[in-house]
């Protein structure tokens, strides 16, 4: 039975890019930083900072929202020093057809049910990436080493799960073991996942789960790694259950 593990992992999405504040599915489209969401994530290194929070490691999609916003954390935190590993794995959902596209109008065009189904359920997805953007994708350097079919031309919830797990078993639990801080700098969905597998959620948790962007979410573990409190803790829970809201909300305003 393993020692019980010293380290401390710190969730935080990315700050608010230019397609959130345009209400668009993103995806794997490479969008950047609004000016409020380079606030948000030097907010977030802050709330850390002000907690004692120091990681030793941190974790990134291969994103630029969160390449970015990850350095600004760190940037806050005196921590551009320390090692920083990207991944596809931490991407966002590959959301298919619905990439770039409009929340409101898909959710007019489909109708709600159908609408919160490709958004917050466990197995729901959309159609596939046209063809020619699928073979951009496949094509970007960034992906080189995805084996098999390459890039996805579409995911639900449960496929990214399965991409997730890995990195969670042969990476991050491994050095919440040796007693580090690490901090994961992620998507909405490729943090629901990972929430997802923490906490152990039923599909129904899994649909009620929303991620604010810029809100630093603490976990702390057992000795078999798993959370002392279930669902983890916002350092700043107030402003996280009004932004959480605002997710929730997206595409019915």
């Amino acid at each position: 039975m393993p020692v019980a593990p010293g380290g401390l992992l710190v969730l935080v999405r990315h700050g608010q890019s230019t397609s959130n504040a345009a209400g668009r599915f993103t995806g794997w489209a490479d969008v950047p930083l609004t000016v409020r969401g380079e606030g948000e994530a030097a907010e977030a290194g802050r709330l850390m900072a002000q907690h004692g929070l120091r990681p030793d490691v941190v974790h990134t999609s291969v994103l630029r929202r969160c390449v970015v916003s990850a350095d600004i954390v760190l940037e806050k935190l005196d921590r551009s020093w320390i090692p920083v590993y990207r991944t596809w794995r931490l991407n966002e959902r590959q959301y298919g057809a619905l990439t770039g596209r409009s929340k409101r109008e898909v959710r007019q065009e489909s109708g709600v049910e159908l609408y919160q189904g490709w958004r917050r359920s466990l197995t729901a997805a959309p159609g596939p990436l046209a063809p020619e953007q699928l073979a951009e994708l496949r094509a970007d350097p960034r992906y080189a080493a995805i084996r098999g079919a390459g890039v996805p031309a579409v995911e639900s919830l449960a496929d990214m799960v399965d991409r997730v797990v890995p990195y969670w078993v042969d990476v991050l639990a491994g050095e919440l073991f040796s007693g580090r801080t690490v901090l994961v700098c992620a998507h909405g969905n490729s943090l629901r996942a990972l929430v997802s597998v923490l906490d152990r959620l039923t599909a129904h948790e899994v649909e009620e789960l929303n991620i604010p962007t810029g809100a630093p979410l603490l976990y702390t573990f057992d000795r078999d790694l798993r959370p002392l409190e279930r669902g983890g803790r916002y350092l700043n829970p107030d402003r996280a259950r009004v932004a959480a809201e605002a997710v929730a909300a997206e595409g019915h305003t």
